[in-house]
């Protein structure tokens, strides 16, 4: 049966329906009210627009093309086109159409929050310190833009750049998403740096340079095998947490802690589907790395802690077993971690090129006392240096939770605010280089205000 006068123009209509509604999605940069200092960075604004307006100009030509489609077999009277027909066409523009709604409601759940008071702002400081926590010295990679945003939970994730977007499309930045419940204290920063070691790992493609090495080790007794099975499966989430270890220092297994302490039933289970270690054995392997990279008794201290909350006693005879030769193959699991060297990094170990030299913890205590005695120093420091020094100083006893939380709500601030002025006084520099080629006066420079707005 052809398609029909009253269903053709049914399904037309539909057409100019949807387009209409597609002419309704407007820029962020329209939309979102937001201070300076808590807007994205430009990078990450531009490739969030730009892929959010190819994405309409994909849909848009699709519904012309079907709606010249349906023109010419309304017009063809030999048509075999039926009502079935156009109805499952218009019915995969709606979904195309449905899809790209997922994405702007994707970005615009992460860029409405920026125009939260205080926390739109230090959203804006916690980028900073993700891009510092990325970024590694040398051209190993082009980092992607990043995004920070708040959701309930205590956990927290990433949907790394150039991974596909919910109806296609490569995702233009990372977003990570962070729990509320830390914000603020040196715990967001385990969070958040755990999840740039995921994107890390995927840029310098570390999980795939280790498993190999992980499968050899695989070869003995069956007991052996099982458990080699089961770091090589868990090794994703082991590889961020080194990154963390390897960024923050303590900070990072002091918020791991914070996280995985569950009632006691989760904090033994052993699910194969997940990705993420048993949580008892995670805290102890984060300790047994933490030791490697950074030798000090605080690491003893910390894992017998743990063991006081949770001890192993009383969990069936084959969970003790598991749980043991799991133990007695964490030594062999830190050494190769410690000295792998992905063929990405050109014949550096991960350890040294994150310069965990400069995190030992008598450096980091040397630190904290010099910034207590000259704070600026302290707002001209690398971010996740900062918060390496603060989580030292907040485990060995220096730095209170107040103190803590007011300081980092002031560090985060500087940042965002640093940020926004340098972009700013490129941008204008740009200018003023383009009206001196033009022959007109380049403008005043911009104030340095970070600096004197925020340190007190």
């Amino acid at each position: 049966m052809a398609i029909g006068a009253y269903a053709g123009w049914m399904l037309a209509q539909e057409a100019r329906s949807l387009l209409a509604r597609l002419g309704r999605l407007e820029p962020f940069a329209l939309i979102e009210p937001t201070v300076l200092a808590a807007a994205l960075m430009p990078s990450a604004q531009s490739a969030i627009e730009s892929q959010l307006v190819q994405g309409r100009r994909e849909l848009r030509r699709l519904v012309t093309q079907f709606q010249w489609w349906l023109r010419r077999e309304l017009e063809n009277r030999a048509s075999t086109a039926t009502p079935a027909e156009a109805q499952r066409r218009f019915t995969f523009l709606r979904l195309k159409f449905n899809a790209a709604l997922t994405q702007f409601d994707l970005f615009n759940e992460v860029i409405t929050q920026r125009s939260e008071h205080k926390t739109g702002v230090w959203l804006s400081g916690l980028d900073i310190v993700a891009a510092d926590a990325l970024a590694l010295p040398g051209r190993y990679y082009q980092s992607p833009p990043l995004i920070c945003y708040l959701d309930r939970g205590p956990g927290a994730a990433i949907r790394r750049a150039r991974t596909r977007l919910p109806g296609g499309g490569e995702n233009p930045v990372a977003i990570i998403r962070l729990p509320r419940e830390r914000m603020i204290g040196s715990g967001i920063a385990s969070s958040l740096v755990h999840e740039i070691g995921h994107q890390g790992a995927a840029l310098l493609d570390l999980v795939a340079s280790l498993r190999p090495v992980l499968q050899a080790m695989q070869h003995g007794g069956s007991g052996a095998v099982h458990v080699w099975q089961l770091w090589e499966r868990w090794i994703s989430e082991i590889v961020a947490d080194f990154w963390s270890l390897a960024r923050v220092g303590v900070a990072a297994t002091l918020g791991l802690i914070g996280v995985v302490s569950l009632p006691r039933v989760f904090v033994f289970r052993l699910n194969l589907d997940d990705p993420h270690p048993v949580p008892w054995l995670r805290v102890r392997l984060s300790c047994a790395m933490g030791r490697a990279l950074y030798p000090h008794p605080q690491w003893t201290r910390i894992e017998q802690l743990w063991l006081s909350y949770y001890p192993p006693q009383g969990l069936p005879p084959a969970q003790q077993q598991l749980l043991r030769q799991l133990e007695a193959s964490m030594a062999a699991l830190v050494g190769l971690l410690v000295q792998h060297r992905p063929p990405a990094l050109q014949g550096s170990s991960l350890a040294e090129v994150m310069a965990v030299h400069t995190r030992q913890p008598a450096l980091l205590a040397q630190l904290f006392r010099r910034w207590s005695a000259a704070p600026r120093q302290m707002y001209q420091a690398a971010p996740t240096l900062v918060f390496a020094v603060l989580g030292q100083a907040r485990a060995s006893g220096g730095l209170s939770p107040e103190d803590e939380s007011e300081l980092l709500g002031r560090l985060l601030t500087h940042w965002a605010l640093r940020a926004t002025l340098d972009t700013s006084e490129l941008c204008a520099d740009v200018l003023r280089h383009s009206a001196l080629r033009h022959g007109r006066l380049p403008g005043a420079p911009l104030p340095q205000l970070a600096s004197r707005l925020i340190i007190h």
